[in-house]
């Protein structure tokens, strides 16, 4: 993998081309994951329906949770005009999901 801009940039653009469609379409396919040298799992989706769309992005990894930092850089890059929210996780996950809620004009 490149640098995280590059590759933030690419995830954003593969979203964008292919949004799920809700609430039918719930594949994701490859074209929205990235997985850094180390480890970290990145994925980053656009689900639209008539009235919403939906930006969430989840952050994996396969030892132990993602840091803030490492999960700060990429939601800075992926979500643009916007401020992601947590998802609730359960104890002992290595996961962690933000999501941008917009409602349809």
């Amino acid at each position: 993998m490149t640098d995280i801009a590059t590759e933030a940039a690419r995830l954003r653009s593969a979203a964008e081309a292919k949004p799920m469609r809700l609430p039918v379409n719930r594949k994701v396919d490859e074209s929205h994951h990235a997985t850094t040298p180390d480890g970290l799992s990145v994925w980053f989706t656009i689900q639209v329906s008539p009235h919403a769309r939906i930006q969430e992005a989840v952050f994996e990894r396969n030892d132990r949770m993602p840091s803030d930092d490492e999960v700060r850089s990429w939601l800075d890059l992926l979500i643009v005009g916007a401020q992601p929210a947590e998802a609730p996780t359960f104890p002992g996950s290595t996961t962690r999901r933000f999501e941008v809620f917009e409602r349809a004009s």
